[in-house]
């Protein structure tokens, strides 16, 4: 996942409270299970030190947002300020994750969640096309009719006096379909969206993708959702859509792994993972990518500015700078990883990185960041 995801967690302060839990609604108890699970985390909150404002953050976060629909999890990240993070994730196993820490806990969203990027729905056809830019839940609308007419070809086989109709209906058609390329293309140079989906009829897709420029095709996915006219259902979209935002996600997690191994094995000093080598590349603004899997219950150490962090106080010191806290290495690492732009991401499934935690450098650090 982008950095940028998670930014506002660098200006916010803590204490923060951090829940993790299943929140699938697929029975008819489901909303009854949900109130039950809050409960029990919500004295779980009060038991680690949390204050009345911050449980209320979290209570309103979970009991007032309308009920999803399948299975899946939810990570819940806030301060007495406010509700930070609030990221339904593909799965949650076992019993609720609940921490009141210094830090947040955003590991559960690396390793399920799904980045919702800005994206744009083209649902197009040969008389034009109706545009959605889909930008953090809000939806902006956009209508394109064009002025080509007719775009369907006479019905009967002979036109007299009038000519043969089939030139000028394809004119018609090539003149809609570039108006909607060209209001696609200027969209997409202003609000940079990274996806671009296209609905509509084969014919219709195959026209509109060959009008766009290189700049807007790279971001192209075609759905076989239905045509823009004829109906189709707007859950087989939004299920089609996230079903390709999944692949992607998996895509991005395997390519991380197998760059990591690369560089691994070619011994480049581009990769490195444990706790010492991660951290003095965290430290030094290297990390490109942090891979996070299991740590389990390992720490760090960090000086007052929490971001400079080392695998025990002896490491600090030589570097400098007090060791006046004990952080837990799954909430510092990941959060020292945002405060430096590098994206975040899960171990693919069957990758163990020593200590749990590994990255993709940008460049090889001046401090060693060997393998532990």
């Amino acid at each position: 996942m982008h950095s940028e995801h998670f930014r506002t967690l660098l200006t916010a302060t803590g204490p923060y409270g951090s829940i993790y839990f299943d929140d699938s609604h697929d029975t008819e108890d489901a909303a009854a299970q949900t109130d039950l699970k809050w409960r029990g985390m919500a004295e779980e909150l009060a038991r680690q030190g949390a204050g009345p404002d911050l449980i209320d953050r979290l209570a309103e976060a979970v009991t007032a947002s309308p009920a999803p629909v399948g299975r899946g999890g939810r990570v819940v990240v806030a301060n007495a300020d406010g509700v930070l993070v609030d990221e339904r994730v593909s799965r949650a196993d076992g019993p609720p994750v609940v921490r009141v820490s210094e830090l947040p806990y955003i590991v559960p969203v690396l390793a399920h969640g799904v980045e919702q990027p800005t994206y744009l729905v083209a649902i197009v056809d040969h008389a034009g096309a109706d545009i959605e830019l889909h930008r953090d839940g809000t939806v902006t609308t956009h209508t394109v009719e064009g002025e080509g007419y007719p775009v369907h070809k006479a019905s009967g086989a002979e036109t007299p006096g009038y000519g043969d109709p089939q030139p000028r209906t394809e004119e018609s058609r090539s003149k809609n379909i570039r108006a909607a390329a060209d209001r696609v293309t200027a969209i997409v140079d202003e609000e940079a969206p990274e996806l671009v989906f296209v609905v509509g009829e084969v014919q219709s897709r195959s026209d509109f993708a060959a009008a766009l420029p290189d700049r807007v095709s790279e971001r192209l996915v075609q759905l076989q959702v239905g045509a823009r006219h004829s109906g189709f259902d707007r859950e087989h979209l939004h299920d089609a859509i996230g079903e390709h935002l999944q692949r992607r996600h998996a895509d991005a997690i395997n390519a991380a792994a197998q760059r990591f191994s690369a560089e691994l094995g070619r011994h480049s000093g581009m990769a490195t993972e444990g706790l010492n080598g991660v951290c003095a590349a965290l430290r030094e603004g290297a990390v490109e990518t942090l891979i996070v899997g299991s740590i389990g219950d390992a720490t760090v150490v960090a000086s007052d500015d929490l971001a400079t962090v080392a695998p025990n106080a002896n490491v600090l010191s030589e570097l400098g700078a007090a060791p006046t806290h004990t952080l837990r290495a799954d909430e510092a690492l990941p959060l020292a990883a945002v405060s430096i732009g590098a994206e975040l991401i899960g171990a693919a499934e069957g990758q163990s990185p020593a200590d749990g935690v590994a990255a993709v450098l940008r460049y090889a650090p001046r401090t060693a960041a060997t393998v532990s």
